[in-house]
């Protein structure tokens, strides 16, 4: 079953097809509040039912890449992490009037994707502040944000995300993912540094130096990873059809949802309290 119904109601009707025994793919968020997350899992475990979350792009073949570039230990440690999501929606966007209400602004509608993204490719976030702005539109939810963020393996990162800057840094605009975006090509909206490497994304371009112990008067090389062919989607639901049989594990189920769910509100709470929050725990 593919639940694709309004975010409130994912949870609930996900529940359902879980004590019917029926397998079942949530389009994200899996959920609105962590609680009813929290039951989905121990209702997929306590079933023995497989509950996959449908962040999309983590089944995108250019990230199933990186994710092995960075495996396979070709930047060293992981130390920065950069991210970009600048982009301009129309006014017309925001003719619905619910688009202009709190929780349904970029943070959870758009970045919860880059997030888990960053999540899958660098690790658990252990930390967060964050700052966000509403002046620009003065809707009542953001239209520009700042998050700093610390990973469990110590890892660094930034990602400033805005829909109101005429800018071409984003996934949707640079990735080429969907038809529905004009392609920006040779921009990227992911940066990875490590002690051995640096990456990309989507570009997958690799920068690094000939020599260990070479530093910033030698020049670096750069390389491009080849990317497999597939698209997404299609990607998600062989995988969902696979994870139905029992021939697979869920990519993402119901607890790894969740988790990213919990970054989300880390960065809402920090963005409110002006203090650095970690994210729940979502076993």
């Amino acid at each position: 079953m593919i639940v694709a119904n309004p975010n409130n109601l994912h949870v609930a009707t996900a529940l359902d097809c879980v004590e019917a025994g029926v397998p079942v793919l949530v389009e994200k968020p899996v959920g609105v509040n962590l609680d009813e997350v929290r039951a989905l899992v121990e209702a997929s475990r306590r079933r023995g039912v497989p509950v996959l979350v449908g962040h999309h792009r983590r089944h995108n073949p250019l990230i199933t890449k990186a994710h092995q570039v960075i495996n396979e230990g070709k930047l060293g440690r992981l130390i920065n992490v950069t991210a970009l999501w600048q982009l301009q929606k129309p006014d017309s966007y925001f003719e619905t009037p619910w688009r202009r209400e709190p929780g349904a602004g970029f943070l959870l509608t758009n970045l919860i994707h880059d997030l888990d993204l960053l999540r899958y490719l660098c690790g658990e976030v252990v930390q967060v502040q964050a700052f966000t702005r509403n002046d620009v539109r003065g809707f009542a939810n953001e239209d520009s944000a700042a998050v700093l963020l610390q990973f469990a393996n110590g890892a660094l990162g930034s990602l400033t995300g805005s829909d109101a800057v005429a800018a071409p840094w984003s996934w949707e605009l640079d990735a080429g993912e969907s038809p529905v975006y004009p392609r920006q090509d040779g921009q990227p909206c992911y940066l990875l540094a490590g002690t051995q490497g640096a990456l990309s994304i989507p570009q997958l371009k690799r920068w690094h130096y000939a020599e260990a112990g070479s530093g910033w008067h030698t020049p670096l090389l750069q390389s491009s990873e080849s990317i497999p062919a597939g698209e997404a989607l299609t990607l998600q639901l062989q995988h969902f059809v696979r994870v139905a049989r029992g021939e697979q594990a869920p990519l993402i189920d119901a607890a790894d949802g969740g988790r990213t769910l919990a970054l989300i509100e880390a960065i809402r709470q920090a963005a409110q309290s002006g203090r650095a929050c970690a994210p729940e725990h979502i076993g």
